[in-house]
């Protein structure tokens, strides 16, 4: 199982702390680093120093580290024109080598919007249906050729569809989310990996069999589609260790024992083996406390070679 971290930077955290995990990731061995696509914290954390922006963070590991992808989980399209967020994505794709996978999701967080001046659209599930169109739609075009598209929010004519991913074709794009019909069929359509964050293993092993049928309904083998989850994971050598880290992580240790990957770095292993039994290929494991690297260092040298 590829295992990657997961990062939340609108609870607290500057590029430089951002940058020493992503490093760190790169050195331990995981497969990626990703973060979120937020502007405004959650809970009670002060969110100090403030938002970053995830594409303009992106780039700048982009040229940090060498080996490990990147990318977001997931960019909510109410915050980028599917145009620029194209040209934005494929940039930092080159600026990387070609390392980079889009998360792309409708947008949740109403009160990140309000708080900094955003349209949330009611109908967002139609907008990530066209911008995947589009972003697909531009990044494979052939050279010399133009892109056109008309829809119900978006129009574009005849567009030169530059850049072009470093990675060739449309780059890998993340798809995630709980709804049942839309989230599934737009996921066999346009993603390489489907995402099913923070349920427990029998509700994700339903999801991953309703969006093998989706596969199965457009002519798509289900195996070609990579099958992620995303799970808080708190992780020590003792009981002492485990309720410490959980504590800096702001989460109460019932809680993540109920709602995670917690425990010791066997317990871990074991719970991701539930969830690789339901058809889990990958895992996201959020990080919260971005200033514990010797809690990655640890699940790095005691889970992921079990995994």
């Amino acid at each position: 199982m590829d295992l990657r971290i997961f990062t939340e930077p609108q609870q607290g955290a500057d590029y430089e702390t951002l940058l020493a995990v992503a490093k760190a990731a790169e050195d331990l061995g995981f497969d990626g680093f990703f973060r979120s696509d937020h502007y405004l914290k959650m809970g009670e954390v002060d969110g100090l120093p403030g938002p970053s922006d995830a594409w303009i963070t992106l780039a700048g590991l982009a040229r940090e580290t060498k080996r490990i992808r990147l990318g977001t989980l997931v960019s909510p399209v109410t915050f980028r024109l599917p145009g620029v967020l194209a040209i934005q994505v494929a940039q930092v794709d080159a600026m990387s080598g070609g390392r980079v996978e889009l998360g792309l999701g409708a947008g949740w967080f109403e009160a990140e919007h309000t708080a900094y001046g955003i349209p949330f659209p009611a109908d967002r599930m139609s907008h990530l249906e066209e911008q995947l169109q589009i972003v697909t739609g531009l990044w494979s075009t052939e050279l010399g050729d133009t892109f056109s598209f008309t829809g119900k929010h978006y129009t574009l004519t005849d567009s030169p569809a530059l850049p072009k991913p470093a990675q060739g074709g449309a780059l890998p794009i993340v798809v995630g989310g709980g709804g049942l019909k839309r989230t599934p069929r737009l996921a066999a359509t346009y993603a390489a990996d489907f995402n099913v964050g923070f349920t427990h293993v029998k509700e994700t092993g339903e999801k991953f069999a309703i969006v093998d049928a989706a596969c199965a309904k457009i002519g798509r083998d289900p195996k070609t589609l990579t099958h992620s989850i995303a799970q808080p994971v708190c992780c020590g050598r003792t009981d002492a260790e485990v309720a410490r880290r959980a504590e800096a992580m702001g989460r109460g240790l019932e809680d993540l024992r109920e709602n995670g990957l917690t425990g010791s770095p066997a317990e871990i292993v074991d719970q991701l083996g539930r969830f690789a039994e339901v058809g889990a290929e990958r895992a996201y494991l959020q990080v919260l406390d971005l200033t514990d690297l010797e809690h990655m260092a640890l699940v790095a040298e005691e889970v992921m070679p079990q995994v």
